[in-house]
């Protein structure tokens, strides 16, 4: 049976009284918001990663070193694509009254680009414990970042939404 406008609403219900538009609204804006929070550190992530090739010592790091930064690079590149992308598609849709399709995909946009941020975290702990300590520490550093920023981006709400429809 195919759901309808109604079951779809009600679905949706957190108890405001506010119209479809209105929650798309509100939606938008919450989204824009955790965007600029990302985007921030991304920018510090990017602005890291275009200068360490320039340094003095870089020509100095090994063969792994030079892959594991290449290998962030593009996961934090990957990033910053997917959460550039849904204000670009603001701008192409702009009064065209898909804000339904902005915000869904906007909201999925800025799931992905979370993973791939994760990876370039874990790179960035990787890469440079790996030039500081060596391969031990590196390993350990990067497994530590991994678990951690998976535990609290993902783990954690996914665990409680779990729970959540488990009471309803």
């Amino acid at each position: 049976m195919a759901a309808t406008a109604t079951d779809a609403k009600r679905s949706f219900d957190d108890g405001r009284n506010e119209t479809p538009p209105q929650r798309l609204d509100r939606n938008a804006t919450e989204l824009v918001q955790e965007m600029r929070v990302a985007a921030v550190g991304i920018q510090v992530l990017l602005a890291f990663l275009l200068v360490v090739p320039f340094q003095t010592g870089w020509k100095d790091v090994t063969s792994f070193d030079r892959r594991e930064y290449f290998v962030t690079l593009v996961a934090i590149a990957i990033a910053t694509t997917l959460l550039i992308a849904p204000s670009i598609h603001h701008r192409i849709l702009f009064r065209e009254r898909e804000k339904a399709y902005l915000v869904d995909l906007g909201n999925r946009l800025v799931i992905i680009a979370a993973g791939f941020l994760t990876v370039g975290f874990t790179g960035i702990f990787v890469l440079l414990s790996h030039v500081l300590f060596g391969g031990v520490v590196a390993t350990v550093a990067g497994a530590f970042t991994a678990v951690a920023i998976s535990a609290v981006w993902f783990v954690l709400p996914l665990n409680h939404l779990r729970k959540a429809r488990d009471r309803r």
